[in-house]
C-alpha cells in the first residue's frame, strides 16, 4: 500500500474547464488532491452580440487557444516533468456545440458559412429555439414518449435537440452540409487525441438519449422535421462514458503542450456534472449547487423518479450505479452583473473605487446590514428565462415593491434572494418526487467571493451548506476524471468513487441557517411562490405577450 501511495504522490493530472466567458486549467496531485498550478484565459471575443437578443454564439478559435494556452501554462508553472503527468480531463458548458464538415473542420470556417449564425458555435444560453422546444414537448406528450419522464415532462430550449431542429428549419443548407454535430468538449478531445468520440453524458441530458431506448425514434424525429430523420447519421463518434479514456495525446499536441505523447485524455464532460466528485461526493442522497454565471444543481440518487421540469436524469452520468438528476437556473451571476453594469449610480462606483473593492462587494456589504424583509421588495429571477422547473426561456424577470425610497443595495439583496428562492422552488419539486438530499454542497466562482450570499442561501433553503476548498470546482473535477481515465497502472484510480474519496476537497467554509432569518424567509418565499406560479404557469401570460 505504501508503494502505491508513493507512486501516486509523483503523479499529476490536468483538468480544463470551459465556462461561459473564460476557461481555467489546474494541475492536481493524484495522491493528495493538492492544486499545484492554475491558469485562467478570458475569451477575447466573449459572446457575439450583433444578433437577435435570444442568440448566444461564440468563436471556436477562443476555445482552441484557451486549451493550448492554459494547459501549457500550468505545465510550466507546476515545474512537473512531462512523464509525471498521467491524464487530462476537459469539461464545458452544455449544450454548446457546432456543425462539423466531413474532415472534422468547423463548418463556420468554410467561406460560404463564415457569416451564417447557424454554422457557428452555439452557446448553452442560446435561446433561439424556444418554439422548437415547445413543439418537441407537445409532440412527445401527444405520443406519450417515454423520455419525457426522464426530463421532467418538458424539453428546454438550451438543449441540443431543439437547436438542431432550429438549424434544420431556419438554415437547411447548414444542416445538409453538416457531417457531424459535436459538443465543443468532444471537439477539443479530438484535437488532443485525433479520436472522434461522443460522451454519452451529453447525449443523455441534451439529446434525450438513455441506455434502455437510445435516442428518440426516427418516426418521432421525422414528425418534428423531415430532415431530422437522418440525425443519427450526423452524430458520429465512438460512444464513451464518463471516466473512460477517450484516447491518448498525439505527438503534435504533446509537443505544443510540453507533455508526453500517449498521455491519457478522459471522455469529455459537462461542466456542472464534473464538479460533483470535486467536493468529495461519492454516494447517493447528496446534492451540489454550482453557482456561477448560471446555476446547475446535481443530485445523485439510487432511485428513479419523475421530477417536474428537471434538466434530465441519467444513470452512470456522474457516479457509477447512481442516477444523476440535473436542474438549475439560467441567470445567477449574470443577473447580478446586469444590475451592477446597468443600474448602480456613479456615487457607488466611486465609493468602491476609493476603497479598492468591487461594486459587488460594496453592494453586499450594504445589503448585509438589512434584515430579511426590510426592503419591502421581492423579485423573480428569470432575467434569462427559467431553466427549472418551468423550462421556459421566454419568461422574464421582475421586481415588485419599488418606491421612491428604494436603494440600490435593497434591489441587489432582492435579486440575490430571488435566486435562492428559485433554488428552493427546485428542491420542492424534488421533494414531491421523493428525491431528497441529506447533505448539500456548493462550489463555483460566487461561493468564494460572496459569503453574504452563501449565508443568505443557507437561511432561505433552511439547510447547512458545505463549500469546496478549491476555487476551481469544475476544473478540479475534470482532473479527478482524468485520474480515473489514466487508471491504476499509470498511478491513477480505478473508479470515480475512489478518486472522489481521495482527491475531493470539501473542507471549505460551512454555512448554518440562522433560525430567525429562516422564519422570515419562509413567509417571503410564500410571496415568491405566488408570483412564480401566477406569471410562470398560466395565471397571467403577460411576460409572453410583452416578448
Amino acid at each position: 500500500m505504501g508503494d502505491i501511495c508513493k507512486m501516486k504522490e509523483n503523479k499529476y493530472v490536468i483538468g480544463l474547464d470551459y465556462g461561459t466567458l473564460s476557461a481555467r486549467a489546474v494541475m492536481v496531485c493524484v495522491a493528495s488532491g493538492e492544486v499545484i498550478a492554475e491558469s485562467v484565459y478570458d475569451y477575447p471575443h466573449g459572446i457575439l452580440h450583433t444578433l437577435p437578443a435570444e442568440y448566444a454564439l461564440q468563436e471556436i478559435d477562443d476555445y482552441v487557444e484557451a486549451m493550448y494556452h492554459t494547459i501549457h501554462e500550468v505545465v510550466e508553472r507546476s515545474g512537473c516533468q512531462a512523464r509525471e503527468v498521467i491524464g487530462i480531463g476537459i469539461d464545458a458548458t452544455s449544450s454548446t456545440f457546432m456543425p462539423m464538415a466531413g474532415d472534422v473542420e468547423p463548418l463556420c470556417k468554410r467561406k460560404e458559412f463564415l457569416t451564417n449564425p447557424h454554422a457557428m458555435l452555439k452557446l448553452w444560453k442560446h435561446h433561439g429555439a424556444q418554439e422548437e422546444a415547445d413543439r418537441i414537448t407537445v409532440l412527445a406528450n401527444e405520443r406519450k414518449e417515454k423520455f419525457l419522464t426522464r426530463c421532467g415532462g418538458r424539453v428546454n430550449a438550451e438543449w441540443m435537440l431543439p437547436k438542431l431542429m432550429e438549424i434544420a428549419g431556419k438554415a437547411p443548407e447548414v444542416y445538409e452540409q453538416t457531417d457531424n454535430f459535436m459538443e465543443v468538449s468532444d471537439y477539443l478531445v479530438y484535437l488532443l487525441t485525433g479520436e472522434v468520440t461522443r460522451c454519452m453524458c451529453h447525449a443523455g441530458y441534451k439529446l434525450l438519449w438513455n441506455e434502455e431506448d437510445g435516442y428518440p425514434s426516427e418516426d418521432f424525429l421525422w414528425a418534428l422535421h423531415p430532415s431530422l430523420v437522418s440525425l443519427k447519421d450526423k452524430l458520429k463518434g465512438r460512444e464513451v462514458r464518463v471516466g473512460e479514456c477517450a484516447g491518448n495525446l498525439t505527438q503534435e499536441a504533446a509537443e505544443r503542450l510540453g507533455l508526453q505523447a500517449g498521455t491519457a485524455v478522459a471522455a469529455s464532460l459537462i461542466d456542472a456534472h464534473v464538479a460533483v466528485p470535486s467536493v468529495g461526493i461519492d454516494g447517493p442522497d447528496q446534492a451540489l449547487m454550482i453557482l456561477g454565471t448560471s446555476c446547475c444543481m446535481l443530485l445523485c440518487s439510487d432511485k428513479l423518479s419523475y421530477v417536474r421540469g428537471i434538466s434530465g436524469c441519467v444513470r452512470d452520468a456522474v457516479l457509477p450505479g447512481l442516477y444523476a438528476y440535473e436542474a438549475g437556473q439560467s441567470a445567477v451571476g449574470d443577473l447580478f452583473e446586469w444590475f451592477v453594469l446597468n443600474c448602480v449610480p456613479g456615487s457607488y462606483e466611486k465609493e468602491a473605487a476609493k476603497r479598492g473593492i468591487s461594486v459587488h462587494t460594496l453592494l453586499s456589504e450594504k445589503a448585509s446590514r438589512l434584515a430579511p424583509g426590510d426592503s419591502g421588495l421581492i423579485a423573480l429571477d428569470w432575467w434569462n428565462g427559467n431553466r427549472s422547473c418551468l423550462a421556459d426561456a421566454n419568461l422574464s424577470g421582475m421586481i415588485l415593491g419599488m418606491t421612491l425610497r428604494t436603494k440600490p443595495e435593497e434591489i441587489y439583496r432582492a435579486l440575490l434572494e430571488s435566486t435562492a428562492f428559485g433554488m428552493r422552488a427546485i428542491f420542492e419539486e424534488f421533494d414531491r418526487g421523493g428525491i431528497r438530499a441529506d447533505k448539500l454542497y456548493a462550489c463555483g466562482g460566487i461561493v468564494g467571493k460572496n459569503p453574504f450570499m452563501m449565508q443568505l442561501y443557507a437561511d432561505i433553503l433552511g439547510q447547512t451548506i458545505y463549500t469546496s476548498s478549491t476555487d476551481q470546482g469544475s476544473a478540479f473535477g475534470a482532473a479527478v476524471y482524468a485520474a480515473v481515465a489514466a487508471g491504476t497502472p499509470a498511478g491513477g484510480y480505478s473508479s470515480v468513487n475512489e478518486a472522489a474519496r481521495n482527491m475531493g476537497k470539501s473542507g471549505g467554509r460551512k454555512y448554518e441557517p440562522i433560525s430567525r432569518n429562516t422564519e422570515v424567509y419562509h413567509r417571503l418565499y410564500g410571496e415568491y411562490k405566488t408570483l412564480h406560479d401566477y406569471f410562470g404557469t398560466g395565471g397571467n401570460e403577460v411576460m409572453h405577450r410583452l416578448r
